[in-house]
């Protein structure tokens, strides 16, 4: 895996691979002694695993590290740790061996190093946004009664989501919907990780199931989730990924337009977190057009400024916050 991701990276121009390392205690010697703009770090390695190895390099010589988990829900669990401790991003390993898996291990490889090359390093959950920056200027607010809502992010999500999510109180009395990208084995145990660490309950999506107060859907993996209302209320739809042309998948547009259909003329509000791209544009357009609510995460906080930029310039962001203010402000306008 090792020669692998060298020679991948080796053979591309503006890539310099500038060391090697075997395991863990070799590598968080090398990255202080070398200081890399980016780090790749299994999270199974001999002396010293991955999470401890992201622990040490993030408290002396931060740097962007980006995991390389196996596809199971032990990788998953190790991974959502590394990103707690710090990592940037992360990376299944091919399961196959074929060509086309290792085609499409190379492209995203690629594309998460080049990707996260200009993230930032700045901002840490303990951090709060400049009071006078224009995002923090204002609160949002709303006359209009909020009966659902739709969280998209992509890279650094998990986190995001997480610090979200967990500062809801258990009397949160509104349904919430999230899509990350993230492959099928990893969107469950997220899920499970966070209902173990929030006051309401968080569980992956099923086919129907109704949406209800208090109660957070994550969006399954390797398939599209969408909302459709019906009598009994607005109900989860799932379909394959080869059902849509959406890039990203779960796709953050397809749920936002669905959830905007879905609802009640303005009574929906969408939020955008830290991401690579401008999946949830379109849809968040859609749940502006509907009379919708549209909250994104500042530029000071994201660690990839991408999906809430794209919002911000295509002019359907109502509000722009720094992370630690988005929790409360979902409180505030559920009112």
């Amino acid at each position: 895996m090792r020669m692998a991701i060298r020679r991948i990276l080796a053979t591309e121009p503006g890539i310099d691979v500038v060391g090697v390392a075997s395991d863990g205690v070799e590598g968080v010697e090398k990255a202080l002694a070398l200081k890399p703009d980016i780090i790749s770090m299994d999270v199974e390695m001999p002396r010293m695993d991955g999470i401890t190895a992201v622990r040490k390099i993030m408290s002396v010589a931060p740097c962007r590290i980006i995991m390389v988990s196996s596809l199971t829900s032990e990788g998953a669990a190790a991974t959502f740790e590394a990103l707690e401790a710090g990592a940037i991003d992360y990376i299944p390993k091919p399961s196959a061996k074929d060509s086309v898996t290792q085609t499409q291990f190379q492209k995203e490889l690629l594309q998460k190093v080049q990707g996260t090359a200009g993230a930032s390093m700045q901002y840490t959950r303990t951090q709060v946004a400049p009071a006078d920056t224009a995002s923090s200027s204002h609160t949002p607010s709303t006359t209009r009664r909020i009966g659902c809502i739709g969280i998209g992010a992509s890279t650094g999500g998990p986190v995001a989501v997480q610090e979200v999510i967990s500062s809801l109180p258990v009397s949160f009395a509104c349904p919430v919907i999230v899509a990350v990208h993230m492959p099928k084995a990893f969107t469950g145990p997220f899920a499970e990780r966070l209902d173990g660490k929030c006051n309401i309950a968080v569980r992956e999506a099923r086919d129907g199931d109704l949406l209800k107060n208090g109660t957070v859907l994550i969006a399954p993996g390797g398939q599209h989730t969408t909302l459709l209302r019906t009598a009994a209320g607005i109900v989860v739809k799932l379909s394959p990924a080869t059902a849509h042309s959406a890039v990203f998948i779960p796709s953050v547009d397809l749920l936002m337009s669905s959830l905007a259909e879905s609802a009640n003329e303005g009574a929906c509000l969408g939020v955008i977190l830290t991401g690579m791209g401008n999946d949830g544009y379109r849809g968040m357009r859609q749940v502006k057009n509907r009379g919708g609510v549209t909250l994104v995460q500042d530029q000071a906080t994201s660690t990839i400024y991408g999906m809430p930029k794209a919002c911000i310039e295509g002019g359907v962001a109502d509000t722009i916050l720094p992370l630690c203010k988005i929790g409360p402000a979902l409180e505030q306008l559920i009112g």
